[in-house]
């Protein structure tokens, strides 16, 4: 027993010997949670308090349980094939399996995995003659998984006005299907096993009897069903008392809202249970403490938190690094350079990583790390030129560029959807092998159906061509993305997906930009300048440059990508206003808290070195935007950072406009935005308008008479207004 234990410090071992009861544990970053759950689940066989058949542990990935069955066999000598231990989905699954005719479902029912579930959506939709332009098939899954998520039915979703009763109406006809199809999707295995247990008593109180005791890692990630259906577990009657629940989380780091993760289950579980015991497991075994100071500094100007404060034994460590760049090009380029710096001083690649907190930001810093020659990959993710939205795009630049690329033809010939059906495109192939030519070339040889479907495209394709002809390649390339109907397309979906897919869209326009200004100008007179250059660059960039599995690879990737992750060094780029916060975040409850949060995460994944970078102006989304440092970079106390460019003064507050703060004009010259005449006013400078109130000016563009600047009204959204119209009055 004293060998259990004897890793342990004081909280943790306070956790694990906890007497049968429930038991709240908020482990920050690095605190050694794993080693906890673990443990506690061998103490209480080791002390004969449990059967390992009592026992339901649940965790969100499959690897975080096959790492902790993995630690409890060296530490139990005993087989534990037949403990409950697993994600949600792969328990309900288990339950589902042995009680599928209480559950209305055949012995072998299949499930359906993200895609499978979209695909059907989409066979639905066309099989009841559905416009999936007005009904997208993504933001019905998505609208689907997330009333099945709140636990609703189709029949008790409420509905207001026609489109959702519409999507409710479409949300029956799916489950019926899926029904008839004997298949379930990720979200329907959580409801019906809940609907199960709720209605069948008896199976409900097998269960009871049988979990003594149920652990939940990464509690904070729970959604509201998830929540509801631990709860039907541990709650018990006179006749059959209740689990213990021991949840181990950390509100702190509760960064999956999107994903309906509900942060409020932890102060819900503390309260409707009445908890006697929050442990706090404060003693991180990851960073160093210049890095976790400030991490506990940031997450402090969180309002809706338990609360805890970080701190080591393994000494201050080095300041964190700060560096604010000309522009983003500039930023990547230092970026870089600290990399090959590091690893010439021994550091391993893959010890190292570059965090952001959008996707579309990883392509300047990709570009810089190909230029330089340094292995990278891309975690979690796929690099930029190979995004299935920039594939899209690339495609009609090509067909623009050279209308014979069959591949491109196929590729995008009924991307957006236009009623090109796989007998049209059979056709047209047959023919095309008839003729010798290409798809392009082929379509006035068809008759019929085929050439009444596929004339429009190549069509469009030359209407393309000839409006592009002569333009700039930055030009070209938007006037490509608006006239084939991809951003109208990824527009329509509403969601975090198709938001990430147009950021991406945008950021196309940006690459171009840039190749611009570093290659040389084009040769005169030619119908689209630069575009060939252009697309064998990003064809280059695309290739097998990435690291292979195993490989001394840097890492890149998203903040919420990383968390779980940690590395020696790591480097956050775009610590800005406007980015990171994101100014999303300004229109959503609690929006800048969740942003917060993911501060926080990106901090605590470093053990040694952290880096932060910004720069005063950034190419992004296909702008120029002139930047205002994030607020979250003056949360950092001074002291805990050393300037690696000018050190800027800490911004002064003069109020907020909701989530975001407006800084006093007197601080805005010191952040280095360039001049320009834009009537009086400045870059970081805050200003009232009579319609959309108290704003800060972000980004501007043009000067004199058609000058127009970005304004950051907070709940009222970013804006672009023009001077010579709005009437702005400075703050």
């Amino acid at each position: 027993m004293a060998d259990l234990l004897a890793s342990l410090n004081p909280e943790q071992t306070q956790a694990v010997t906890l007497p049968p009861q429930h038991a709240l544990i908020l482990a920050g970053a690095g605190s050694g949670k794993t080693r906890v759950l673990t443990t506690r689940i061998a103490w209480l066989v080791e002390t004969g308090q449990l059967d390992p058949h009592a026992v339901l542990a649940v965790t969100f990935t499959n690897k975080a349980a096959k790492e902790m069955l993995a630690r409890l066999s060296v530490m139990l000598p005993i087989s534990l094939r037949g403990m409950w231990m697993g994600t949600f989905h792969g328990l309900c699954n288990r339950l589902l399996r042995a009680h599928h005719k209480d559950a209305g479902l055949p012995a072998l029912f299949q499930i359906l995995d993200s895609a499978d579930q979209l695909a059907s959506i989409k066979r639905l939709l066309k099989t009841l003659n559905v416009d999936d332009e007005k009904y997208p098939p993504r933001e019905l899954q998505h609208f689907i998984n997330a009333q099945k998520e709140q636990g609703v039915r189709a029949a008790a979703v409420e509905a207001y006005d026609d489109f959702t009763r519409r999507r409710v109406a479409l949300y029956a006809e799916y489950e019926a299907q899926c029904q008839r199809e004997s298949v379930v999707d990720f979200a329907e295995l959580l409801l019906r096993t809940y609907e199960l247990l709720t209605r069948n008593e008896p199976v409900r109180r097998h269960y009871q009897r049988r979990f003594r005791h149920i652990l939940v890692d990464e509690f904070q990630d729970t959604n509201v069903l998830q929540y509801r259906w631990l709860k039907l577990l541990a709650t018990g009657d006179a006749d059959t008392p209740g689990a213990c629940l021991f949840c181990v989380g950390d509100d702190d780091q509760s960064i999956y809202r999107f994903r309906g993760a509900e942060v409020g289950n932890m102060l819900a579980f503390e309260r409707e249970f009445k908890v006697p015991n929050v442990i706090r497991l404060e003693q991180n075994y990851r960073s160093c403490g210049n890095i976790l100071d400030a991490a506990n500094a940031i997450i402090a100007h969180n309002t809706q938190r338990l609360g805890k404060q970080l701190w080591t034994d393994r000494g201050e460590g080095e300041p964190i690094r700060v560096y604010q760049a000309f522009t983003d090009l500039d930023e990547a380029r230092w970026v870089v350079d600290e990399v090959q710096s590091l690893v010439r001083d021994g550091m391993s690649r893959a010890d190292i990583a570059l965090l952001y907190r959008s996707n579309a930001q990883s392509r300047v810093l990709e570009h810089q790390l190909f230029s330089a020659g340094v292995s990278y990959r891309v975690y979690g993710g796929l690099r930029f030129f190979e995004r299935q939205e920039v594939k899209h795009a690339l495609a009609y630049l090509r067909l623009i560029a050279n209308p014979d690329d069959d591949t491109a033809f196929a590729r995008v010939a009924n991307f957006p959807t236009r009623g090109i059906g796989a007998r049209s495109m059979e056709a047209l192939q047959d023919a095309a092998r008839t003729f010798n030519g290409s798809l392009y070339g082929t379509v006035p040889h068809l008759s019929g159906k085929p050439r009444k479907a596929l004339e429009p495209f190549v069509a469009l394709i030359e209407q393309l061509r000839q409006q592009t002809a002569g333009l700039p390649l930055p030009e070209a390339v938007e006037h490509v993305l608006d006239g084939s109907g991809l951003r109208v397309h990824y527009l329509s979906l509403k969601e975090k997906d198709g938001r990430e897919r147009l950021e991406n869209l945008d950021e196309l326009i940006s690459a171009a930009n840039n190749f611009v200004a570093e290659n040389e100008a084009p040769t005169a007179g030619a119908d689209h300048p630069l575009l060939a250059d252009f697309l064998a660059h990003a064809s280059l960039e695309a290739g097998d440059h990435q690291a292979d599995a195993g490989e001394d690879a840097v890492q890149l990737m998203t903040v919420h990508a990383a968390k779980g992750l940690e590395f020696d060094a790591v480097f956050l780029s775009g610590v800005e206003e406007g980015l990171f916060p994101h100014e999303n975040s300004a229109r959503e409850v609690d929006g800048l808290e969740e942003e917060r949060r993911l501060m926080y995460v990106a901090v605590t994944r470093a053990r040694r070195r952290l880096y932060v970078s910004l720069a005063q102006s950034r190419m992004l989304h296909g702008q120029t935007r002139y930047c205002v440092r994030s607020r979250f970079l003056d949360e950092i106390p001074v002291g805990l950072t050393k300037w690696l460019s000018p050190a800027q003064p800490v911004r002064a507050v003069q109020e907020r406009s909701g989530a975001y703060a407006t800084p006093r004009a007197s601080s805005v010259h010191a952040r280095g935005a360039p001049a320009r005449d834009l009537g009086g006013l400045r870059i970081g400078q805050a200003v009232q308008h009579a319609r959309f109130g108290v704003g800060t000016i972000v980004s501007a563009e043009g000067s004199g008479a058609d000058a127009r600047v970005q304004i950051n009204f907070g709940p009222q959204g970013m804006k672009w207004l023009l001077l010579g119209v709005a009437k702005l009055d400075p703050v």
